[in-house]
Formats: C-alpha cells, sequence, structure tokens
C-alpha cells in the first residue's frame, strides 16, 4: 500500500475541520438544546413566518459545544475560511489524492447544501470508500473496486422521524434541477431511487431494517428508503469526510472498519451469488481495508469484528462464508 505524504495527510485533516466548522457557523438561528430520549441534540432556533423552525445542528458532544462557543467568531471568518479551503484542496490535488469526478461532485454539492449530511444521512457503497483515501491516509487502488457511478444514501428510520427537522430545499425539487427522475417501482407515492436522464447516473435511499425488508419513509429527508438488514452495523457511529471537489463537500460517511466487516456480510448475501462479480467486489474493499487497518488501526478493525461475530449466528456464518474465499483477509482478522 502507498501512503498519502505527511503535507496530504495535515492538509487533509485541515480541510475536514474547515469544513465542520462552515456547518456549524452557516446555520442562522440561536443554538438550543433539545434532550430526544437517551441523547441530546442541538437544534439553531429561528422564526420562520409565525412559527419557530428548529434547524437541526448535531448531537450534543465536547465538538459541537466548542463549535457552538466560537459561532461569532466563525461566522466573521467564513470568507478566509473558503480561500483556505480552496487552496486545501488545490494542495490535495497536487499531492495526487483522488478527486471527487464532477457528476458525483455536484450531486453531493446539491445534497449536503440541502442538508442531507446534516440530518444524518450518510454516503455509504463505493462512494464512501472512495473517501477513505484520506481517512486512512492512503492511496487508492486502481481498478474495480473503486469504480462507480450509483450514490447511495442511508439513514436510520427513527433518527429521521426524531429530529424535527426536513431537508430545505426538498430533494425531489433537487434532483428536478439536476435532471433526475423518480425510477418506478410497485408503489408509486414512495420513491426511493432516481435516475439521472443520460448519464444513467443512480441515487438510491436506504435505511435499516431489523427483520422485513420493506420500504420506509425517511421524513426528515422527505424520500422513501430500501429497507435492509445489516445495515444498521454499517451505519452506526459515523464519521465526516471531505470530497475534494471545488472548496471540499462536507459528507458523512461508516466508519472504515465497519464498512469492511459489513461488506464481508453483504458479499455472502448477494441475491445474484456470492461469485457474482458484485460480490467479489465487496470482497476487494473489504480486503482492502482490513489490511491497511490491521497495520495501523488494529484496535478499531477488531472491536468491530467482535462486535457483528458476538451478534448471532447468521452474522458469523456469512462472515466465514466470505472469508473462506479471503485466506489472507481471514489470517489477519485471526492475528488481531
Amino acid at each position: 500500500m502507498v501512503p498519502l505524504s505527511s503535507i496530504a495527510t495535515s492538509a487533509y485533516t485541515d480541510l475536514v475541520r474547515l469544513l465542520n466548522d462552515d456547518a456549524v457557523s452557516g446555520i442562522q438561528g440561536k443554538p438550543t438544546l433539545k434532550q430526544r430520549g437517551e441523547k441530546a441534540y442541538w437544534y439553531a432556533a429561528r422564526r420562520v413566518g409565525s412559527e419557530m423552525r428548529f434547524i437541526y445542528i448535531g448531537e450534543d458532544g465536547d465538538e459541537t459545544r466548542a463549535r457552538i462557543d466560537r459561532i461569532e467568531a466563525l461566522r466573521a471568518t467564513a470568507k478566509e475560511r473558503q480561500a483556505e479551503r480552496s487552496r486545501l484542496v488545490r494542495l490535495l490535488r497536487a499531492e495526487g489524492m483522488t478527486p471527487t469526478d464532477r457528476a458525483t461532485g455536484s450531486i453531493l454539492s446539491a445534497l449536503a447544501e440541502a442538508g442531507t449530511f446534516r440530518l444524518g444521512g450518510t454516503l455509504v457503497g463505493t462512494n464512501a470508500f472512495r473517501l477513505y483515501e484520506g481517512e486512512l491516509g492512503i492511496r487508492l487502488p486502481l481498478g474495480g473496486m473503486a469504480n462507480t457511478g450509483d450514490i447511495d444514501i442511508a439513514q436510520f428510520e427513527k433518527l429521521s422521524i426524531a429530529l424535527g427537522d426536513r431537508v430545505d430545499p426538498a430533494l425531489a425539487e433537487t434532483f428536478s434541477a439536476l435532471k433526475f427522475d423518480p425510477v418506478p417501482a410497485l408503489d408509486p407515492t414512495r420513491t426511493w431511487r432516481w435516475a439521472q436522464g443520460g448519464s444513467g447516473q443512480l441515487v438510491e435511499f436506504l435505511t435499516p431494517a431489523f427483520g422485513a425488508e420493506t420500504i420506509r419513509d425517511l421524513p426528515a429527508l422527505g424520500v422513501s428508503a430500501q429497507a435492509l438488514n445489516y445495515l444498521n452495523f454499517l451505519i452506526a457511529e459515523p464519521i465526516r469526510a471531505a470530497a475534494i471537489y471545488r472548496s471540499g463537500i462536507l459528507v458523512q460517511v461508516p466508519r472504515p472498519e465497519r464498512y469492511a466487516i459489513h461488506k464481508l456480510i453483504v458479499a455472502d448475501r448477494r441475491r445474484d451469488g456470492a461469485g457474482s462479480l458484485k460480490a467479489a467486489k465487496d470482497r476487494e474493499q473489504a480486503a482492502f481495508l482490513i489490511e491497511a487497518m490491521a497495520q495501523d488501526r488494529p484496535d478499531d478493525l477488531r472491536l468491530a469484528y467482535e462486535a457483528a461475530m458476538a451478534v448471532g449466528p447468521r452474522w458469523r456464518e456469512h462472515i466465514a462464508n466470505s472469508l473462506k474465499r479471503m485466506a489472507g483477509t481471514g489470517v489477519r482478522l485471526e492475528e488481531l
């Protein structure tokens, strides 16, 4: 594996930090803390007409509180931060970090501006895998495992209901402006896939299932979603990442160790068979991430592996079936 330079690693970290600062400072309104169940969340309270609207900022924590405490200072330096973000993106390109292509970047930018990632939407699939380059400080391999045309967004249904906030503008409007059309489904009142005319690019929305894999509603995003088992493991405790496009786009992606273990499960569950090209790609991505993290973040990888193995026999069976085709990867996990 080829590591990124120390210059690139430092620049990427700074870019994510600046994007996080902008995510807080760009929201207008008085910061307000609300308790929802066992967790607390920050909102910006703002009057819209005769009503008060509460715009979601983020889950309560030291990092969020620190940014809220500095919110006025952050607003005063917004132009300087944007110029610095542009400089960092240029530097990262010069250092050979993989940029996000124009088609994908324009879609991710529109989704981010509408609030998709702020409201807990998590980019999953190969587009998330591509962003681990900066997070792990290693160059992505050339070839099929990093190639994709689809954009998959996942969100917890309970979170979508609990937040009490919504994207603005509506994603249907966003997709219409980008020349996307709803993909016909069995239930015409529920849309969870959009296809872009001409390019054929697809955007899909997903949510965790705990049993029947049906279509569910995600009110915060204003869309429906395909419910999938095992997805809850993937999108628990997501992290922020920067897409290298224009002056950077702040998105949310799964933790890389969870992504790797989840791919072992998904590869064995493929409806087109564990020997399919998609399953082979799942195993390639898992093997790459496990090899990288076994060297630099073995504890994170071990905890994710043990957590998945402890869930139950079906989980262990799927993981074991994939590892039978990946002898070296299985040894790596056993050595943790």
